[in-house]
């Protein structure tokens, strides 16, 4: 019961920090009128995600047709890397591993949470496949899903609480 309580408040946190960054730039969009970029831009807890995809060049991608189901760690879940590692993953020498990190968070059609099964393997963008588990609320490669089925133009948000990581190759 307290997990679900907590996936509630996340949602209305998502979803009210969404709207007021939107009302504070006099924007009229609703968070449907935009894209999964536009998207995490006005969200102010996505917005190291935001420097990350900037920083890997996926911004034009991210903000094409689509759709695509994104995985989105917040500021949190970026500050609970081991301390160095998000600072060089922003390197320009390290855009590799920075995409390939990033692309494992996205996954190629719109996936909502209704779509969810436990066990399910989700094939992401980066070619690994993710594994989605539902017992006691859902989960990517163990990330809770503190905030699902966030709708824009070009495919569907969930907000996780941590970063995913590719296995190694």
């Amino acid at each position: 019961m307290n997990r679900i309580k907590i996936t509630l408040l996340g949602l209305a946190v998502a979803v009210v920090s969404m709207t007021t960054a939107m009302a504070s730039t006099g924007e009229k969009e609703t968070l449907a009128d935009q894209n999964i970029v536009e998207l995490a831009v006005g969200t102010d807890a996505l917005s190291t995600l935001v420097a990350a995809v900037k920083a890997g060049g996926l911004v034009e991608t991210l903000s094409g047709e689509g759709p695509f189901t994104v995985f989105a760690p917040t500021n949190d879940a970026f500050a609970a890397l081991p301390e160095g590692t998000l600072e060089s993953l922003l390197k320009p020498e390290n855009k590799d591993q920075l995409v390939a990190i990033l692309t494992y968070h996205v996954v190629a059609g719109e996936v909502k949470s209704t779509d969810l099964s436990d066990g399910m393997k989700a094939e992401t963008v980066n070619g690994a496949a993710a594994t989605i588990t539902t017992a006691g609320g859902a989960k990517v490669n163990g990330a809770n899903v503190v905030s699902a089925d966030i709708m824009a133009t070009n495919g569907v948000v969930h907000v996780i609480d941590k970063v995913i990581l590719p296995p190694s190759k």
